[in-house]
């Protein structure tokens, strides 16, 4: 767990989890060399010494004018999943949620920045054979061009997701479905950027002059801030998430808004700045 401040806004991060992963896994041009070419910014921070990539699934929960949002619900546990080390999952996530000053009872919206598998798994709980909803007095903001898109798809390690945390909350009536300009309290609001999924939206967070950007997935890594044009392999229109990552970085590059990266290691925080005709990004201190 970490925590930060923007304004008036309380933002912490709850881990599920966090680990080396392959790079060609998911960015194919991220081989070990090519990594390691990088490691006088990214290492030890953001890649391990053979060149892996440290990767995070993470919440991100805001407090802001009295109300509490949760952002991505990460995996989720006892849910059958194709990717082994994703499957019936039995994580600490709901009592580290508490250690933070979280009960379930309590968080007031959940955001999804899109309906793929790591950003949903908490939407739901298994309770006597039942997925029902984790957080009972929470309204869930879906994505109404994700929801449309996804939950009509064929592909079924997609549908699953889908199926056992999104439409349970969405058939019981507890989900909104939303724009991706969606505005949540005066100091946090969604904007679209697209690519990464059909209606990808990140979250914006401003409060006394402080600002503050929730990427999602339009990038799981810092590298793709140096390489916003490498391809990924989770991108579903990869000319389109390659336009939205560098517009993005090309947006925030040398402000002094603090991006969260929602896979970033830890502290998943820091700022985005101009290198030659590429970006950086610099992690913020813990």
């Amino acid at each position: 767990m970490n925590q930060f401040k923007v304004g008036d806004v309380k933002i912490t991060r709850i881990i599920e989890s966090e680990a080396p992963w392959p790079g060609t896994w998911l960015l194919p041009d991220a081989t070990g060399d090519n990594v390691k070419k990088e490691a006088d910014w990214l290492y030890p921070t953001f890649s391990d010494e053979k060149g892996k990539l440290r990767m995070s699934i993470h919440a991100l929960v805001i407090e802001s004018q009295g109300k509490r949002i949760i952002v991505d619900t990460c995996i989720g546990n006892e849910k059958v999943r194709s990717n082994p080390a994703w499957s019936n999952l039995k994580l600490p996530f709901l009592s580290d949620l508490e250690k933070a000053g979280h009960t379930r009872d309590n968080i007031d919206r959940v955001i999804c920045t899109h309906l793929h598998v790591d950003h949903v798994g908490w939407n739901t709980m298994l309770k006597d054979g039942k997925w029902v909803p984790t957080f009972p007095n929470a309204r869930y903001l879906i994505g109404g061009t994700e929801w449309d898109y996804w939950s009509h798809f064929d592909g079924k390690d997609a549908r699953d997701p889908v199926e056992d945390s999104v439409r349970p909350v969405v058939e019981i009536g507890m989900a909104d479905l939303i724009d991706s300009n969606f505005r949540v309290t005066d100091e946090v609001w969604l904007e679209p950027t697209p690519g990464h999924t059909p209606g990808h939206h990140s979250v914006r967070i401003s409060s006394k002059g402080q600002e503050a950007v929730i990427t999602g997935d339009l990038m799981h890594h810092p590298i793709q801030c140096k390489y916003p044009d490498w391809d990924d392999s989770f991108d579903s229109d990869l000319a389109m998430a390659k336009k939205t990552r560098r517009a993005f970085c090309e947006k925030y590059a040398d402000t002094n808004v603090v991006v969260f990266g929602t896979h970033f290691a830890t502290p998943s925080a820091g700022k985005i700045s101009k290198s030659g005709d590429s970006f950086r990004f610099t992690a913020a201190k813990e």
